[in-house]
């Protein structure tokens, strides 16, 4: 009785056609799922990584595109300050020491300044020419000790 019970319990769990699932019926469908998992994860990153990086171009772009309109509006600020005339007379008095005629325009030396101590200085520091040096140094050879 009890192994026709066994039997019974063995019958049960056989499929029709007598193909017996077990383990390895298991492990393929694992095996065939796992392909699939890595088919579309493979098939995702490129996008992934391609949209990644556009958004980073972006970025960069909308960084470059403040920088130029800044410089845009300094360039214009100038352009606006160049139209002005007392602007420009203002700079070429100071930049380039120009005068109207009507107008008497003195230049201040700083008298004791950097420019007598720099004369002085090239006066002591002043060497002769190489060829002086060079002759002075064959005289002294040629003269007995």
């Amino acid at each position: 009785m009890a192994a026709e019970q066994d039997r019974r319990d063995a019958s049960r769990d056989e499929p029709p056609g007598g193909v017996r699932r077990g383990a390895h019926a298991l492990t393929s469908r694992a095996a065939i799922l796992a392909v699939v998992m890595c088919a579309i994860a493979l098939s995702l990153a490129y996008p992934v990584r391609e949209y990644i990086a556009q958004r980073q171009e972006i970025a960069e772009l909308r960084r470059e595109e403040a920088l130029a309109r800044q410089k845009v509006e300094r360039l214009e600020e100038q352009k606006r300050r160049l139209g002005d005339e007392s602007y420009i007379e203002r700079e070429a008095t100071k930049r380039l020491h120009y005068c109207r005629p009507d107008v008497k325009c003195y230049i201040v030396l700083d008298g004791g300044g950097d420019g007598e101590r720099r004369a002085a200085k090239d006066g002591e520091s002043r060497r002769p020419p190489w060829y002086e040096t060079l002759w002075r140094s064959v005289e002294a050879a040629d003269r007995p000790r």
